[in-house]
């Protein structure tokens, strides 16, 4: 049962493309979150203009 160096470097390689699609999807999640925060802001002040 002895493991080659490369069985280690493909765990790695799983492990790190793992952890780039983690850090991929937070950063599109608070891209979206501050979209969403600045049409909000956006909107109100549109709301504040047409009074």
């Amino acid at each position: 049962m002895d493991r080659s160096p490369k069985d280690k470097g493909r765990k790695t390689e799983t492990r790190e493309d793992r952890l780039k699609a983690a850090l991929k999807a937070n950063l599109a999640r608070r891209k979206a979150q501050a979209r969403a925060r600045t049409e909000e802001k956006g909107d109100q002040r549109q709301e504040r203009d047409e009074d």
